[in-house]
């Protein structure tokens, strides 16, 4: 019998329940991230994967509380780490939390990196912010990290500035920056986006190989199904704000349910296959000013879809054990309500 989708019995390092999240737009906050829930085991790797727009970055900027002061804002719902919700702790409670239990790396080093500091400034920083520390022991620490993430002559590296270094040592910096303190739970938003094939496979392994000699959680954020094939145990698949099917990562390449995630592995290139033009799904995501009040958000590029589901809001439910999907074809309905637009 299908069930409508309850993590609550599970332990978990971090929950997420029904999360709304957004921006502040000409008086009205749009959501997206919109009644997101799930969590996160001990020492195990997942992956979050969808089209660029689809709420990834902002759900991680949440968890962190990292969203643009001017306009960003978390409408509803509870973030809890070990227990404890984040949600609605001062900026100082936050940057307790920050660097040391959870720590994030970003897409782009350069940018996250702060060009007028040196590499060790900036490394022996985080660690004085949560540790009580000598200089001198905070410098051996910084050299010791920089030497684990694989950066040659650590020491000269740590009088150094972020231009000096190629993206892929900046990336290398990044990730023993986010692990000075050993934090229990990595976000990682599109590690390599901005590096090349080969550096892009040493930052993975390199995380992979952080993350089993640590026991952390990673929630590794990207677009490309190649890395999540290789790094994640589980996979959440988001569209439209929404997570629209969970499961195992050999569940997603061979019994993917949601017509959105069969369309992205249909869209994969495949070595043997000749094809004039590579499958693709119409249309775009809904942007945020015009996300669909009823109905599936997928519907209107579905294949598969009947009239039903643009008058028929799904839930996210178990279809099997495990595995969860937003889709009238597995799944139970609620009346067509959703929470788009804030006031």
């Amino acid at each position: 019998m299908m069930k409508v989708h309850d993590q609550s019995s599970k332990p978990a390092l971090l929950e997420v329940r029904n999360l709304q999240a957004g921006f502040l737009i000409q008086g009205n906050t749009y959501l997206a991230v919109d009644d997101v829930s799930f969590q996160l085991e001990p020492g195990k790797i997942y992956g979050v994967v969808g089209e660029s727009g689809c709420g990834k970055s902002v759900m991680s900027l949440s968890i962190m509380d990292l969203l643009p002061k001017e306009n960003g804002r978390i409408v509803g719902g509870e973030i809890l780490l070990e227990g404890r919700n984040l949600v609605g702790l001062t900026e100082d409670e936050m940057n307790q939390i920050r660097g040391n239990e959870i720590s994030m790396i970003f897409q782009e080093p350069m940018t996250a990196l702060n060009p007028v500091f040196t590499i060790g400034f900036q490394l022996e920083e985080v660690i004085h912010n949560h540790r009580r520390v000598s200089k001198e022991e905070a410098r051996r620490r910084c050299i010791e990290l920089l030497e684990q993430v694989g950066i040659p002559r650590a020491a000269d590296v740590m009088n150094e500035y972020p231009h000096q270094l190629s993206g892929g040592m900046r990336q290398r910096v990044m990730i023993a920056m986010a692990m000075a303190n050993e934090p229990k739970l990595l976000i990682a938003d599109e590690p390599t986006t901005a590096l090349d094939v080969t550096i892009q496979a040493q930052i993975l392994e390199l995380i992979k190989q952080i993350q089993k000699e640590k026991k952390m959680t990673v929630l590794l954020i990207t677009h490309d199904l190649g890395v999540i094939a290789e790094m994640a145990d589980e996979v959440f698949v988001m569209y439209a704000g929404q997570i629209v099917e969970h499961c195992n990562v050999d569940e997603v390449f061979y019994q993917a349910k949601h017509p959105y995630l069969r369309g992205l592995l249909r869209s994969i290139p495949r070595l043997g296959e000749r094809k004039e033009n590579l499958d693709t799904i119409d249309g775009l995501v809904p942007s945020l000013v015009n996300m669909p009040k009823v109905g599936c958000r997928f519907a209107n590029r579905c294949k598969e879809g009947t009239k039903e589901c643009t008058t028929v809001t799904p839930l996210l439910a178990e279809v099997e054990s495990g595995h969860t999907v937003r889709c009238l074809q597995y799944t139970p309905c609620q009346p067509s309500q959703s929470v788009g637009v804030a006031k």
